[in-house]
């Protein structure tokens, strides 16, 4: 299982609203602190704030932060609402499915179980778990204390 760009990309941007100590960021930080393009933030904060995980704060001293306690936001919550769709492969997909042996295939039921497998353990993992060397990550994303 591999994460789209646009979700690993809204991790991060849980992580550092997390650890941020102002409690608000902007995109503008964020993309600085990463390394990546503000304009591709813009939509996964769009996404991210329509998901309910984070919240905007406007007016001075505006910007973000997270919309509910770190514990509460579940890990494979957000992979869930962030992600297009779980596909494995062309099977997944009836309306385009051309594969021959599909009605016979064992491969689609395999693949499912091992997403439901990867899904699960991330629904044990909470932002506060992944987020829990404040400190360590702070320093990292060059936050002030």
């Amino acid at each position: 299982m591999r994460l789209t760009t646009h979700t690993d990309y809204a991790l991060r941007v849980l992580i550092y609203a997390a650890v941020s100590p102002a409690h608000t960021c902007t995109i503008e930080a964020i993309a600085t602190a990463y390394g990546i393009s503000r304009n591709h933030l813009m939509k996964v904060v769009r996404g991210l704030g329509e998901k309910g995980f984070l919240e905007t704060v406007r007016g001075r001293g505006g910007g973000l932060r997270l919309a509910r306690d770190p514990s509460k936001i579940i890990v494979g919550d957000v992979v869930r609402a962030m992600e297009e769709d779980f596909a494995q492969a062309e099977c997944f997909k009836p309306e385009t499915n051309t594969c021959l042996i599909a009605p016979a295939c064992g491969l689609m039921g395999a693949l499912k179980r091992a997403t439901d497998a990867y899904l699960g353990a991330l629904d044990g993992v909470s932002l506060a778990d992944i987020a829990r060397r404040r400190d360590r990550l702070a320093d990292l994303l060059e936050l002030a204390g």
